[in-house]
């Protein structure tokens, strides 16, 4: 198989080319920025290289700014740039765009991992083997330290994507990437997010196109001072992935173009096409409709009990689901029909009630003193049940074309 085109080779080996110049995003970090520059300088310093280090300073409203300033001043391969408005994504987008180095790479600024990956890291990228390289705390070979609950986070994160999105790349969000710069300049381009879910959409769409992305396992060391919004980004990863996965699955997304530009060959186009798009979206509608009849369940529950919250969780869900799917699942936006589409959808709806009501009833009979989190667990996976059996429904028989 041919991965790469002379279309997006870069002339490493030309004299004075710049090899690598590694970016590193920052907002409101003077505690940490000067020894953390300072350690990644003498390890790049160590690189059969040459190198840059970027200092990426998202709107800081502390001391990073004269920080940064002050480490361009002492040392040659230190530059700072600054933009007025906060956003990794949005830091890596200039800085990328605008660099003159054949590889560009990122790193969170706490050095979370070691420095030991770096080389392998960006040497397959230099020698033309792979086109984006990042690294994974998701291998067995890697060697991580953090919490359970951020652990479990992160692992069904990317379980989420392969399951929605189909990437078959370990880890979506470690800050430890590099990607030769045409490449990111062909990328870039169709990258929306200008946050934290730019790893994820990078990653998705270069899968997407044919690039090559080689993982490295990394150890990798949580900080306990991230200031990440955990919350929120979880909502807005979400929104994320729904938007990439309506984009690609109705070729909004210009992926195409940038395949044939970039070599790769096209896949041949089969009867299962639509069908793909249709499981894809229809996943995406899915994880969203499941999180929010757990929330409401959880909700209801203390007001109306079990049963009647399991009920009228299922029924604002299912309601919802049946409209999202009608429109963006199958392509449907003439108004015609709705209505009986709405109450085969709540036919469907009634035989899913069934199965939940009953595996409750079983529940219960097996352990009376069921907890609420048992209760959402065996309910949750009595609707991922339901789901598939919705999903042939609406295919075979409520939205069947005619």
């Amino acid at each position: 198989m041919t991965y790469l085109s002379p279309k997006l080779i870069d002339p490493t080996t030309q004299p004075g080319t710049l090899d690598l110049e590694v970016v590193i995003p920052v907002r409101n970090e003077q505690q940490t920025l000067v020894s953390s520059v300072e350690t990644l300088q003498a390890h790049l310093a160590g690189l059969p290289y040459s190198t840059r280090i970027t200092i990426a300073d998202n709107a800081s409203t502390d001391d990073t700014e004269a920080l940064g300033k002050l480490l361009a001043t002492r040392f040659k391969n230190v530059d700072y740039q600054r933009l007025e408005l906060p956003g990794r994504g949005r830091a890596l987008k200039k800085t990328w765009s605008n660099s003159d180095a054949a590889v560009v790479a990122y790193m969170d600024v706490d050095l979370s991992t070691d420095l030991a990956a770096l080389l392998p890291l960006v040497a397959p990228l230099l020698s033309g083997h792979s086109d984006i390289a990042i690294g994974t705390r998701l291998d067995p070979g890697s060697r991580t330290v953090r919490g359970t609950k951020r652990e479990l986070i992160s692992r069904a994160y990317n379980l989420l994507l392969r399951g929605t999105l189909q990437a078959r790349f370990s880890d979506a969000q470690c800050g430890f990437k590099a990607i030769r710069s045409q490449v990111a300049r062909e990328l870039l381009s169709l990258v929306e997010d200008d946050a934290w879910f730019f790893d994820t959409e990078l990653l998705v769409l270069a899968e997407r196109a044919g690039m090559r992305i080689h993982e490295v396992p990394v150890d990798w060391i949580d900080d306990p001072d991230s200031r990440v919004d955990v919350a929120k980004t979880a909502i807005d990863d979400l929104r994320g992935m729904w938007r990439i996965g309506y984009g690609l699955a109705t070729k909004s997304i210009a992926i195409e173009p940038l395949r044939q530009r970039a070599g790769r060959a096209t896949p041949e186009t089969t009867a299962g096409g639509e069908l793909s798009a249709q499981v894809v979206i229809f996943a995406i509608v899915g994880v969203c409709s499941t999180i929010a009849y757990a929330l409401l369940f959880l909700l209801l529950r203390p007001l109306v009990g079990p049963q009647f919250a399991n009920a009228l969780s299922l029924v604002i869900t299912a309601v919802a689901n049946t409209a999202a799917n009608r429109r963006f699942t199958f392509g449907i936006s003439d108004p015609a029909n709705r209505g009986r589409h709405h109450l085969q959808g709540l036919g469907v709806f009634a035989a899913g009630l069934l199965a939940t009501s009953g595996s409750l009833t079983l529940l219960h009979a097996a352990y009376p003193g069921a907890s609420s989190t048992l209760e959402m667990a065996v309910l949750t996976a009595a609707n991922l049940l339901v789901t598939i059996v919705r999903f042939l429904a609406m295919r075979f028989w409520i939205f069947k074309p005619k």
